[in-house]
């Protein structure tokens, strides 16, 4: 009799000893709800805006040293040197600095459209680098991609710019396609192999126009980006035109005949243009855009 008393009350003392450790762990997961996800926002560390600066136009802006930058750690292929980026103290700073300057801008101020791409368009690459840098050596974005707790390098790497400050996700689809350019899409870069190639150069807005046609060329005469069986009429195409199809055209089939003009060659514009083919979506490489 007494043993079975024994029995129950180690039974209680383990069910007690599970559901303490249940509320304390879901004490912990609300108390990480209600804190938020961490957070990362650039800043000077020093670095001031000039007097008049945070009412200047976005066109004014110079993007000679992200131009640099890019020149230095980015090869024809768009792949980025991180590590000798990141063992570069200077050119680090050289980057966050010209993030902050970025900032020093009113972006309501009048500016030229091709001015706003091409800023919002460095922007987003620029600080894209930054946060890989940051959490560098890694092996993909998305492993800094927390869906629930944790950091989001999309939504919690926050650029300010005048008033406001601006996630990945932000810049991309609150400013650029509101802009109305769908060939961004073949200019931002998320740091991955899936993605277009990173120009090693800046964008500017006096050659956005050549800069963005010779992306997307570029972008549709690489196979991983665009492949075509005649023999069955079919076409396999980035996931790109999948998520931002719409930005395109109402239809795959139409997104593509709007680009036929950037395809490469005579045969795949005729068989997109003539209608009569099915579509479908690569697999997207999410592996670092590493040399």
């Amino acid at each position: 009799m007494r043993q079975s008393q024994e029995n129950r009350y180690m039974r209680h003392l383990t069910w007690f000893g599970a559901a303490s450790l249940l509320v304390v762990t879901l004490m912990v997961l609300l108390t990480c709800s209600l804190q938020g996800p961490q957070v990362v926002v650039v800043t000077g560390n020093g670095v001031t805006a000039e007097a008049g600066t945070k009412n200047r136009s976005i066109d004014a802006v110079d993007h000679s040293i992200w131009d640099r930058l890019l020149h230095k750690y980015v090869d024809g292929d768009g792949m980025v040197n991180y590590a000798a980026w990141k063992a570069s103290s200077a050119d680090r700073t050289a980057l966050r600095d010209y993030l902050v300057s970025l900032g020093q801008v009113d972006p309501d101020a009048p500016a030229t459209k091709e001015g706003k791409l091409a800023f919002w368009i460095n922007a987003y690459n620029a600080l894209t680098i930054y946060g890989i840098l940051d959490v560098y050596p890694t092996s993909s974005i998305r492993n800094h991609t927390a869906r629930v707790f944790g950091y989001n390098i999309w939504k919690d790497l926050l650029l300010p710019v005048g008033n406001r400050k601006y996630s990945l996700d932000a810049i991309e689809h609150q400013v650029l396609r509101k802009l109305g350019e769908p060939r961004i899409h073949f200019a931002v870069v998320c740091a991955s192999k899936g993605c277009p190639r990173l120009r090693n150069e800046a964008y500017t807005r006096e050659k956005l126009e050549e800069q963005l046609a010779d992306n997307t060329r570029d972008f549709f005469a690489r196979p991983k980006n665009l492949q075509v069986d005649f023999a069955h009429r079919a076409i396999q195409v980035s996931a790109i035109l999948h998520w931002f199809g719409q930005d395109f055209g109402p239809t795959p089939r139409e997104a593509l005949a709007s680009l036929a003009a950037y395809l490469p060659n005579d045969a795949t514009r005729r068989l997109i243009l003539s209608g009569d083919f099915s579509v479908s979506f690569l697999d997207y490489d999410w592996s670092l855009n590493e040399q």
